[in-house]
């Protein structure tokens, strides 16, 4: 099991950073892949940044450039780092993470966290 907390959410402005917190607590020695996705209203679910175990990266190409995934394995987390964020970036965020334990693979999620940018 896998308890994932997000946080840092908020309202911002267009061109503002926000920067997002994942926790996780559990059975984390399990998480191969821990990521962002996020859903607007009216839209599916999306990936937005993802981080394995390892350190290697990868972005959704709407924001290359803009946002950063890290995590510090010390304190089971995950961050999101978003700049220079725009109106379409408005969404719930949620924080997920992937585990294989022998042959079955569990994904968890967070309860998500709201990210509004409007002027």
């Amino acid at each position: 099991q896998v308890q994932l907390v997000e946080s840092g959410g908020g309202l911002v402005q267009p061109g503002g950073s926000l920067r997002l917190s994942c926790v996780a607590s559990g059975s984390i020695f399990s998480i191969n892949v821990m990521a962002w996705y996020r859903q607007a209203p009216g839209k599916q679910r999306e990936l937005v940044a993802a981080i394995t175990s390892g350190g290697s990266t990868n972005y959704a190409d709407s924001v290359k450039g803009r946002f950063t995934i890290s995590r510090d394995n010390a304190k089971n987390t995950v961050y999101l780092q978003m700049n220079s964020l725009k109106p379409e970036d408005t969404a719930v965020y949620y924080c997920n993470a992937d585990s294989t334990v022998g042959l079955r693979s569990y994904h968890y999620w967070g309860q998500g966290t709201q990210v509004t940018v409007s002027s």
